[in-house]
């Protein structure tokens, strides 16, 4: 693959040149922050139900303030949020090139287009494993400092490996997103796909075909329901379909844009 090893180091520059990463890991940091406040909450529910900030029937949905349940929070975060999460991060990798008129500048160079592609792809799996790792271990901390009730150490490494598989099953998800990036040269289009696909796999999810609809399946995983071999399956597909339909976008696509 032509200087595939310098379009990364490029791609990588340009992400550590720009906003993004510090927005990005303030937003994900948020995640476990927030589920440390909810098991406080949780922790004195007499105290959260005076004040109006949680209603008894809102308890019983919740849980109990445990290590289980504060990490079975990030898993859903995970599945259900990461897709915008993840899609923003996959828009702007792509779709910055389009918004800063930079795309044409990029295809002149002595660089094949489909190495261009590997290399944003790289970068975005990269990063959002760095910060699903970061949300683990800020995880860790959070449950130290709030005095969540010791655990065995197995169920939170379940508890975290249940994450990290969530993680594994929603980033796949955004490789589409990215197509709608690149062919929609910018940051709109694959915002509103991300949206919609959301919106779609909530309301396939309550009908009942969950399973088969890709961006529904790491929250049907999240919440522990039984997936069949086909829904891995499923997801890896629309994964190397998007992967493929953004390499094809690049080396056949007209940019004159």
């Amino acid at each position: 693959m032509s200087n595939l090893g310098q379009a990364i180091w490029v791609e990588f520059l340009k992400a550590r040149r720009s906003k993004m990463p510090l927005f990005t890991t303030l937003g994900f940091a948020m995640l476990p922050l927030t589920g440390g406040f909810f098991m406080i909450i949780l922790k004195d529910p007499d105290l959260a139900q005076r004040v109006g900030l949680i209603s008894a029937k809102a308890q019983i949905a919740m849980g109990v303030a445990d290590w289980q349940t504060y990490l079975g929070f990030l898993t859903q975060a995970i599945a259900i949020g990461g897709i915008v999460l993840f899609g923003f991060i996959g828009s702007w990798v792509f779709g910055r090139e389009y918004s800063d008129h930079t795309v044409k500048d990029l295809l002149a160079l002595p660089t094949s287009r489909s190495s261009i592609v590997l290399a944003k792809f790289v970068v975005i799996a990269l990063w959002t494993t760095a910060l699903t790792l970061m949300i683990c271990l800020i995880a860790l901390g959070v449950g130290a400092a709030i005095a969540l009730p010791p655990t065995p150490p197995q169920i939170i490494l379940r508890g975290m490996a249940t994450l990290l598989i969530a993680f594994c099953l929603t980033i796949p998800l955004i490789t589409p997103i990215t197509f709608f990036a690149s062919a929609g040269h910018g940051y709109l289009p694959p915002i509103g796909i991300m949206f919609l696909v959301i919106f779609l796999a909530q309301v396939i999810a309550i009908i009942g075909w969950g399973e088969y609809f890709p961006w529904s399946i790491p929250a049907l995983y999240s919440r522990g329901a039984a997936l069949g071999a086909i829904s891995y399956v499923i997801v890896l597909l629309t994964s190397i379909i998007g992967i493929a339909g953004t390499i094809l976008w690049w080396e056949l696509a007209d940019q004159t844009h």
